[in-house]
Formats: structure tokens, sequence, C-alpha cells
């Protein structure tokens, strides 16, 4: 069986892929320039048949590997940023630069793609079609994706995509996902009510902004849950608030930012139209103005069916039943990924890497500073990226 022979040749590089990851773990970038990282990948991958194509917008390339025989294109993805905070580890090859730490495993993914692609060249006149790997910067709300498509990085569009995320607080080596909306939209909002200050002690002379922007927000908790159906999750979340100077004054402004998370296109627009309507009918009741600002994140991450009964195939022929967990429902975080899922069919898939037989529910999720990855779980994550494409450009949609 192909997978099980992919599996068996991640399982031989192991070492290398486990050593990729560390190095790239250990010199982490940020945004949507990461050099060092992608001349790290290049030097890992200089021996393989790969033609490459690099972006001018950021960082980003693509490396192309033709198969034996004609065929369609699948496109694997690995994300290559770090974020900015400091690792708490005590890994020996722990983060060598302050401030700046792999902690949403962006290492482990660019290693698993390297990993593919090398798994993927050994067998390259087997393969009908071409494997496009994409090395992509900016994850994490730089919108990496979106400039690599804008760069014409992804042109021709591939006929299928798919990528893998892992989970350090989810069981070893299970691989999870599900149909439909996984992952939400992701939008910011900033929003200044303007009053008129005054003396603390005379309010009645003032216009004051501060009660009126407590009063948006709770009324914002109110459209939440009154104006949209719980049956599809929307989140508003404020967590910022920013007024006044002094004890003893009122001031003429306040300002507060939050997060916007939605599970649809037309609740995405839906809730921005709300929010609008509510900050402006609240000012204007008590006397203030009011500018709202949202600026738009990622999309919604919307797998396609039957990408997710490919990789669930996949899954269970790596690792039976036990290995394979359909998502009951989506998460509210967002991924750039979804870029490229508005223009090619496809699926994120997530990768289960807390320690075997530990208790994977009290291990540090990601974004955490103590965020551990158990890595002989890495040759199973190429191994399956592999593995989709394989099938993929086998069988297509089956």
């Amino acid at each position: 069986m192909l997978t099980e022979s992919l599996l068996a040749s991640a399982r031989a590089i192991e070492p290398r892929i486990i050593a990729l990851r560390r190095a790239i773990h250990a010199e982490p970038e940020l945004g949507l320039e990461t050099p060092l990282t992608l001349a790290k990948v290049r030097t890992e991958l200089a021996d393989l048949p790969l033609t490459w194509r690099e972006g001018t917008s950021a960082t980003g390339a693509v490396a192309v590997l033709k198969g034996g025989k004609p065929g369609k294109t699948a496109l694997l993805r690995g994300d290559m940023d770090a974020l900015p905070m400091n690792e708490e580890t005590g890994l020996s090859f722990a983060s060598a630069i302050p401030g700046r730490m792999h902690a949403c495993g962006h290492d482990t993914h660019t290693a698993m793609l390297a990993g593919a692609a090398r798994i993927l060249a050994e067998k390259r006149d087997d393969i009908a079609g071409e494997v496009h790997f994409m090395f992509q910067p900016g994850e994490e709300g730089f919108h990496g994706a979106r400039y690599m498509i804008e760069d014409g990085l992804l042109d021709p569009l591939p006929d299928a995509a798919f990528a893998l995320h892992i989970i350090p607080n989810a069981a070893h080596g299970i691989i999870a996902g599900k149909e439909g909306a996984m992952m939400a939209a992701a939008d910011m909002f900033d929003i200044t009510v303007r009053g008129k200050g005054g003396h603390a002690s005379l309010p009645h002379d003032a216009i004051d902004p501060i009660p009126v922007a407590a009063e948006i927000i709770a009324a914002f908790q109110s459209m939440v849950t009154r104006r949209f159906s719980a049956a599809e999750a929307t989140v508003v979340t404020t967590t910022q608030l920013d007024a006044g100077t002094a004890h003893n004054v009122i001031p003429d402004t306040a300002r507060f930012s939050g997060t916007i998370r939605t599970l649809s296109a037309e609740r995405r627009d839906a809730v921005h139209s709300a929010m609008h309507e509510v900050a402006n009918g609240v000012a204007a009741a008590h006397g203030c103005s009011v500018e709202v600002v949202i600026t738009e994140g990622f999309p919604v991450t919307l797998n396609d069916a039957r990408a997710i009964a490919l990789g669930k195939a996949v899954a269970l022929e790596m690792g039976g039943e036990e290995k394979w967990h359909q998502l009951p429902h989506a998460l509210m975080g967002a991924e750039d990924f979804s870029y490229v899922l508005q223009k090619v069919p496809g699926a994120m898939f997530f990768l289960g890497v807390a320690e075997e037989g530990a208790d994977w529910r009290t291990c540090c999720g990601i974004h955490n500073n103590r965020m551990m990855v158990d890595e002989k779980t890495l040759p199973k994550g190429s191994a399956f990226l592999a593995s989709c494409a394989v099938r993929f450009l086998d069988e297509g949609w089956g």
C-alpha cells in the first residue's frame, strides 16, 4: 500500500525532519520576512529535482515537483513564521532570539512539508502530475497566503490543496478534521466615542464618553445573543479600552477595540452591519458621535467535503479508527490557509503532537511559551501530506 510505503520512507528520514525543525526553532523569524528559514529549507532540499518560484511581496516560495507522468496538480502548504513572545521551554534548541518563539508549530509545519517533498521526490517517476510545496511566511496575522496568491505563486491554480497544523494538547498521532467551516473569519474593530470633556465633579456640564463606550460594549453582547442564532457561533470580544488621563477629568474621547469571529461570509457581513447600527444608535442616544472601523482579517476556513473524505481515508490507513477524529464543531481561531481554500478545493487537518502516553488534556496549547512537541509525530505528518497529494493525483476526488 502506497500510504504505508510513504510512512516507512518518512520514518527513514526522521533525523533530517527533526534536525530541520530544530534549526528553524532556534532561529525564529516574524511576519512576511523569513529569509533565514527559507534558506534552511532550500539548503535541505537542494539535492532534489525541484523547480523554485519565489515571491516579491514576501519571502514565500513554491517548490514544484514534476512527476514522471502527466496529470493534475496538488498543493501542500507549510507556514514559516514565529510569534513575538519569549520561550520558556528549556529545550536545548530553544529560541536564541529574545522575544521570538515558534509557539504555533510553524517550525514543525515547515519541516514536515520538507519531509514530504523528499519522500515524494524519491517516487517521482511514479507520480502522475505535479506536487507544489508552498512555504509561506506571515501566517500570524500578516496575510502571507494572500500575498503569495497575489504574487502569482500559485498560478496556474492547483486542482487540490492540503495543509496540516499541529495541536500540542491533542492525543499523540491523531489526525482530525471536519468538512465545511472548520475555523472562523477573524476581523478587528476599533471604535472611538466622542463626547465633551469637563470636570469630573460636574458631569452634567460634560458629555461623558466612558459610560457610552461601556454601554456599547455591553450592547454588543446582547446583539450577539439576541440578533443572531446560536446555531452558528459568533464571537464579539472587546479586548482593549482606553480613556482619560486623570481621576478628576472627564475625557473628550473613549476608545476600545477587539475581535469579531464568524463562520460564514453572510454572518460576517451581518455582524459588521449590526455593530455599526448598535454603536451609532447608543452614541446618538447620549449625544455622542462614534467612529467604527472594522478591519477584515482572515476569511472562514472552509474544508471541501471531498478533501476531508480523502484525508480521513489516509488517516485510517496510517493508524486505524482510533487515529482519526471527526471534529464535532468549528474552532473560533483563524487560519490564512483560508485564502487558498477560497480558490482551490482542499482541506486543513490537525495533527496531535502530545507526548505518547501523556495526558494530553494537561499539555500546553499553541501560543503558550512552554508549548512542547513530541517530534516522533513529525514523520507521520510528512507521510500524511504526501499521501493526500498522491491519492488525489491517482484517484481525484473519488
